[in-house]
């Protein structure tokens, strides 16, 4: 380190497990980055996504200025410009054609920033549109709809106690690879060989032999898309032998009597051949489940994205239900985030409810207030009263992420009237856009896990403030999202500032607290001030002030039982058999009874990628970071495949060609493709990604594969051929 050199603590944002990182600083330049080992999460834990943070941070292709199109060419424009393009334009188009003729899509990097988390709620406000479309429904929307149901909240998501659970059921996650997803968990690996280590048990059920599977007790490789005929099956022995105790839950249930009724038909023999999992290995888990003394069920990506997604999720927490272990320690346990509203006294709330509005074109019902992001398409294309015009897309690529991406493609080209993308890239997507506007480097921006905090394994509160200061040509992402608020709701001109003054006085209305709080609280920034509030106003007693004075976080303990204070259900139970499941079982028993598909396509992770936005940084490619087509090696003789060799994939929304990787990693009968790649189209600004772009697996789906009750895309066990290529 140089005499000049400084170090600077900063939060990971790269990921879900929101690992502490110490930068090592040259100038304004990050040079390096490892695990900060004082922080009270993640205690020196790093990977390679950290450890790259510099390289992130310094990418030359990230955008400096905004871009406006003019003449059909997206030129550098001052901020001024960019916002006065905006404001010119979209409030004229929802005054002509009606707040319907606008759309907002959010892309997952907006849960790992402190402005991605506190502005699109007051943008989607300001718009009043229905055409709201995310990530979510390519991803985890399942288990917000079936928390929704089962608990009244789409938000009350339990997540395994990793560190005390003596039995952890893993379906259809690799958290060696993705460091977690709904579970934020830094060291995930070694917390899993901690419980090894402990005498406890981890079984993991996945088609693919993947790295969190090789640690395993027990793998089952599961014929893909049966996740929730299996955990059905689970249940039905849990229920059938007499090992269903709920234990303290009991008084809390409501529709026992139904789900064990409606679980007759789901034995382990009738699921057998649908599952391809033995009926004695069903029986053995459901009793090592009720044995052990305790016991968590986790499911990720794998059973979300799929066609009873949303069955699969609700089964997790069924599963976990009826072993007793829901709300109890070593369990799945429900984090309570220093942001979240204090906990109220346990009655009855306003539940949760499915279909409240439909789309425009095919009638999708909505889910926790958004669309399927595969629809957005058609709701761009079809003309009538309704059509999307002005489309608003945030940290997203659904040209790569969304099925049908060719589509996508032509409608964005073709079929809008105005487009703003806020996207650091010049993407597949936001090269589209009639104004982009760049946020700035990481190391230029506060961080706080709003989201994360949510779902954390341990309960603790972190904030750090820029390692590196804003640089003059430069706008920090809170004021960008702010002013975006400001110019498309009829106040542009007026401060950034306007939008959390507002944002403020609404909290302290809602919470029910004295105006003159507002005075009171510290911070330098907006989204500090609100920060402040909302911790002041959160579970703990807590302020920003305490908080900067621990640079490191404050540890806020282990999660604890929360039921019934967090139940929001019309009922004030846990509503075990709700009527949309209820109504969506018999789609599953006709599974089944279905002939299984010959060859079926899965996804999988990459421990140095997250989706499509991470592969422009040169340090985090090769490895296992490539795009190739896995295939077992019966499949590749019977199909007449070579290792490195070409193959052509075709299925319902088209095809590609990817070269073979042959191994016993995927099943018989299985292949595998990884998300995010396709860097192939023109007009983008990705030199890294477009020089080795790989496929997009997605352009084999044609959007009409969708979990009905969730709206999301089916991504996983999608039925395909696989030829060599001529």
């Amino acid at each position: 380190m140089s005499a000049d050199s400084r170090t600077a603590l900063r939060i990971c944002p790269l990921c879900e497990a929101t690992c502490g990182l110490t930068l090592t600083i040259e100038g304004t330049s990050v040079t390096g980055a490892r695990g900060d080992r004082d922080d009270v999460f993640s205690q020196g834990f790093i990977c390679p996504k950290g450890a790259a943070f510099g390289g992130l941070d310094a990418d030359p292709d990230r955008l400096r200025t905004p871009l406006v199109r003019r003449d059909g060419v997206l030129r550098e424009a001052s901020w001024e410009e960019a916002f006065d393009t905006i404001a010119a334009r979209v409030p004229a188009l929802i005054e002509e054609y009606g707040p319907r003729s606008t759309g907002v899509v959010l892309g997952n990097p907006n849960v790992h920033t402190m402005a991605g988390a506190l502005y699109p709620p007051l943008l989607l406000r300001t718009l009043r549109t229905p055409n709201v479309f995310s990530a979510s429904t390519l991803d985890q929307m399942p288990k917000h709809v079936a928390s929704g149901l089962l608990f009244g909240d789409a938000h009350a998501i339990a997540v395994p106690d990793l560190d005390r659970t003596g039995h952890l059921l893993l379906i259809g996650a690799n958290p060696l690879e993705s460091n977690g997803s709904l579970c934020t968990a830094p060291d995930f690996p070694g917390r899993l060989k901690a419980l090894r280590r402990r005498g406890g048990t981890l079984t993991v059920i996945d088609p693919r032999r993947t790295r969190t599977a090789r640690l395993a007790d027990r793998h089952l490789a599961i014929r893909p898309g049966a996740d929730a005929l299996l955990l059905a099956a689970v249940a039905h022995v849990l229920v059938e032998e007499k090992l269903a105790d709920p234990g303290a839950l009991t008084d809390h249930l409501e529709g026992l009597g139904e789900l064990t009724e409606a679980l007759k038909e789901f034995t382990p023999e009738a699921v057998t051949t649908a599952c391809d999992v033995d009926a004695a290995t069903i029986r053995t888990l459901a009793r090592e489940l009720a044995a052990a003394p305790t016991a968590a069920v986790y499911g990720r990506i794998g059973s979300c994205t799929v066609e009873h997604g949303t069955l699969a999720s609700w089964l997790i927490d069924v599963l976990n239900i009826l072993t007793g272990n829901l709300d109890r320690p070593g369990g799945a346990l429900f984090p309570l985030s220093a942001t979240a509203r204090a906990p109220r006294p346990a009655a009855p709330g306003k539940g949760f409810a499915l279909g409240r509005w439909a789309s425009r074109v095919s009638g999708h019902p909505e889910a926790k207030g958004e669309f399927p992001l595969a629809a957005l398409s058609e709701e761009i294309e079809t003309p009538g009263d309704g059509r999307i015009r002005a489309l608003l897309v945030l940290a997203a690529n659904p040209v790569l992420s969304a099925p049908d991406g060719d589509r996508l493609d032509r409608a964005l080209a073709e079929g809008l009237d105005f487009m703003v993308s806020v996207d650091p890239y010049l993407n597949e997507t936001s090269r589209h856009a009639d104004v982009v506007l760049p946020p700035p480097p990481p190391s230029q921006s506060a961080h706080f896990d709003f989201a994360f905090n949510s779902f954390a394994v341990r309960n603790q509160v972190r904030y750090t403030r820029p390692a590196v200061p804003l640089e003059p040509d430069r706008m920090d992402e809170s004021e960008i999202l702010a002013r975006l608020v400001l110019a498309v709701g009829g106040m542009h001109g007026a401060p950034a500032h306007t939008v959390d003054d507002l944002a403020i006085g609404a909290a302290l209305a809602a919470a029910g607290a004295p105006e003159e709080l507002a005075g009171e609280l510290s911070g330098t920034t907006g989204p500090e001030r609100r920060l402040d509030l909302m911790l002041r106003l959160g579970p703990y007693d807590l302020t920003l002030d305490r908080l900067l004075d621990h640079p490191h976080g404050i540890d806020l303990g282990p999660l604890e039982p929360r039921v019934p204070q967090l139940l929001k259900t019309r009922s004030g139970r846990i509503e075990l058999f709700p009527a949309p499941v209820a109504a969506d079982l018999p789609r599953l028993l006709r599974a089944m009874h279905r002939e299984p598909a010959g060859l079926v396509l899965v996804g999988r992770r990459h421990l140095r990628s997250n989706n499509s936005w991470m592969h422009n940084v040169a340090a985090l490619r090769g490895g296992s970071n490539v795009c190739t087509l896995q295939v077992h090696p019966e499949d590749a003789a019977r199909i007449g495949l070579l290792d490195g060799a070409t193959a052509r994939i075709r299925a319902a929304g088209g095809e590609v060609e990817a070269p073979v990787e042959i191994t016993d990693a995927v099943r018989a009968g299985v292949v595998s493709l990884p998300h995010g790649w396709g860097h192939s189209r023109p007009g983008t600004r990705m030199s890294v990604a477009s020089a080795v772009p790989g496929v997009n697996v997605n352009q084999l789906l044609d959007g009409t594969l969708l979990d009905p009750l969730s709206g999301t895309a089916v991504l996983n066990a999608v039925p395909v051929s696989v030829t060599p290529a001529s």
